[in-house]
């Protein structure tokens, strides 16, 4: 069993920035690749960004390219989300979650590559 545990969620302004972390436990951390997803009110949940095992492969929705990184310290089992420029679009829960796939090289986008989710934490853009 896997857990996985968001935080760094909050309240911010329009233009500001939020890191947000998943600590994870329960599995051997830097075998899997990891991603986040987000949820707003009202709409589906939709992929935000990916991360393979190794941190070489990365990948972002075109809404957050160039204002959004993902990152991982494999020695402290912890994935990052560091979100900058940030608009009131970008309000919603945001999980994260861990791939089924061993060692891949890919960094998955969709949500049904993922068998570990976390619990989720909400992030609000005013403006």
């Amino acid at each position: 069993q896997v857990q996985l545990v968001e935080s760094g969620g909050g309240l911010v302004q329009a233009g500001g920035s939020l890191r947000l972390s998943c600590a994870a436990s329960g599995r051997t951390f830097d075998n899997y690749g990891m991603g986040w997803f987000r949820q707003a009110p009202g709409k589906e949940r939709v992929f935000v960004a990916a991360i393979n095992w190794s941190g070489g492969s990365t990948d972002y929705a075109d809404s957050v390219k160039g204002r959004f990184a993902i990152s991982r310290d494999n020695a402290k089992n912890t994935m990052f989300l560091q979100m900058n420029s940030l608009k009131p679009e970008d309000t919603a829960v945001y999980y994260c979650a861990a791939s089924q796939f061993y060692r891949s090289r890919y960094a998955y986008t969709g949500a049904h590559e993922y068998n570990y989710w976390g619990q989720g934490t909400q992030v609000t853009v005013s403006s």
